[in-house]
């Protein structure tokens, strides 16, 4: 049972405390992550729309009213290193968090993406403004339509509203994902990540892809088999040879269907 987190969720000039979380809730932002950047942990930051949303490589993401637009900001204690999975890890609690909401079939494309066969319900981006907290973006499409904003997204996005009916209310899927993060920040804080591997490698393991690596001419094609404890990618290779790779090597990767 996800408790209930309305009595945290206030404006930005008297956010509450309640249930580990400080939620501010903005109407418009340019980037929540940017809001975000100066507090401390267990605050997040949640917006109606984003003028700026962006993703990795600072690609521009839509995020126009209707959908969840939310910063969550976790204490990232010891050396940066221990954290490494942690935008994996993130993938993990936004689909379990869905899954506790009924949404099933869902697949992470590594690192940073929720899909539903080819189509991309939701982005994760993590950044790092201070050494002591990490700060975890994410974009969910709930009931928006970002192919009216942006017309080459037709066909390549999928909504909550696609998927489950009635759609819960932003808030019950604002707590079920805070729940989750916590719970994985925990795990990691903890030296238990091996916890969550079994469940992160089902969820986006097996798809063949090519790999554009940063200094490389040529892009790896192969089939992703595994992520470990560090957050590297396994990749093995057409040519039968087999990679680790840190995410911060991978420039694009992109499926190959």
């Amino acid at each position: 049972m996800v408790a209930s987190l309305a009595s945290t969720i206030s404006s930005p000039d008297g956010p509450r405390a309640a249930g580990g979380w400080t939620v501010h809730l903005h109407a418009s932002a340019t980037s929540t992550n940017d809001l975000a950047a100066p507090l401390p942990g267990w605050h997040a930051v949640v917006a109606d729309r984003q003028t700026g949303g962006r993703g990795r490589h600072r690609r521009s993401w839509v995020s126009d009213q209707g959908g969840l637009w939310l910063s969550a900001v976790l204490p990232t204690p010891g050396p940066a290193a221990d954290w490494a999975i942690l935008p994996l890890a993130a993938g993990w609690a936004l689909r379990s968090a869905l899954a506790d909401l009924g949404v099933t079939d869902t697949r992470l494309r590594w690192p940073n993406d929720l899909m539903v066969g080819p189509a991309k319900l939701a982005g994760i981006l993590v950044e790092r403004f201070r050494a002591d907290t990490a700060v975890v973006g994410l974009g969910l499409n709930l009931l928006n339509q970002p192919e009216t904003h942006d017309p080459a997204l037709a066909g390549q996005t999928v909504r909550l509203a696609d998927l489950i009916a009635p759609v819960p209310v932003r808030s019950v899927v604002l707590d079920a994902i805070l729940e989750r993060l916590a719970h994985a920040q925990r795990l990691i804080a903890d030296r238990s990540v091996a916890d969550l591997l079994p469940t992160l490698n089902t969820a986006w393991t097996g798809a063949r892809v090519a790999i554009e690596i940063d200094g490389r001419p040529a892009p790896l094609t192969g089939r992703l088999s595994a992520v470990d404890a560090t957050g590297r990618l396994q990749l093995d290779a057409d040519d039968g040879t087999r990679h680790h790779l840190s995410p911060l090597q991978v420039a694009r990767l992109r499926e190959i269907l």
